[in-house]
């Protein structure tokens, strides 16, 4: 399948999975038995997972673009390139999403909803957070595809999207369609990676 129809999916999902009439949703059930399982050490293992998102997602192209300039490894100069360009394009997609569908989180939709990190200020539909963790790992194992990258990026990642539902702010379609399109955006960015080299070569070198 290629790269833009995955991103492009994600969004599918929401006309085909989430329906707010029918109560037994399987939509809403996952979500239930998920959010339902909670205990003060899950609380903060969840909660710390999910802000661990951002800081990440900023510091890490942040960090591998800075080293290549301060010490002119062009290769990680590069990477920090692509992987920033990766997350500009993730966030255009995943926020241009949310404000079309327009969703609405599940606190606001359904009753007794455990919400030990709060609420959020977006809307719901695709997982903003998930997209984020999903580019970063999918970048991550593309540019440095040995195991002891890939299975801790991927399994972060994971653990990310599993905590949106557990703290209470995203269905599952959320999530799913947040990983579609974060893999999604990693693999397109890493499919023209030259092309993004070139420009960036001709705009500054």
């Amino acid at each position: 399948m290629k790269a833009s129809k995955l991103i492009f999916l994600g969004l599918l999902l929401y006309s085909t999975v989430y329906n707010p009439l029918r109560a037994q949703n399987p939509d809403i059930s996952i979500f239930r038995a998920i959010n339902n399982r909670h205990s003060p050490a899950t609380d903060k293992f969840f909660t710390f997972q999910s802000n661990s998102v951002k800081p990440l997602y900023i510091a890490t192209p942040t960090g591998i673009l800075g080293y290549g300039i301060i010490s002119g490894n062009r290769k990680a100069e590069d990477i920090g390139t692509i992987m920033a360009v990766a997350g500009l394009l993730n966030f255009g997609l995943t926020y241009s999403a949310k404000i079309i569908i327009n969703r609405k989180r599940p606190y606001e939709r359904l009753d007794n909803v455990h919400l030990p990190a709060g609420k959020e200020g977006t809307k719901s539909f695709p997982s903003g957070h998930t997209s984020s963790a999903f580019t970063l790992a999918t970048m991550m194992a593309l540019n440095y595809p040995q195991w002891y990258v890939v299975v801790p990026a991927f399994t972060w990642a994971g653990l990310a999207a599993y905590s949106r539902m557990a703290l209470g702010v995203h269905y599952p379609s959320d999530v799913l369609a947040g990983a579609i399109i974060g893999t999604g955006v990693g693999l397109l960015m890493h499919h023209y990676r030259h092309s993004i080299i070139r420009q960036k070569n001709r705009a500054f070198h």
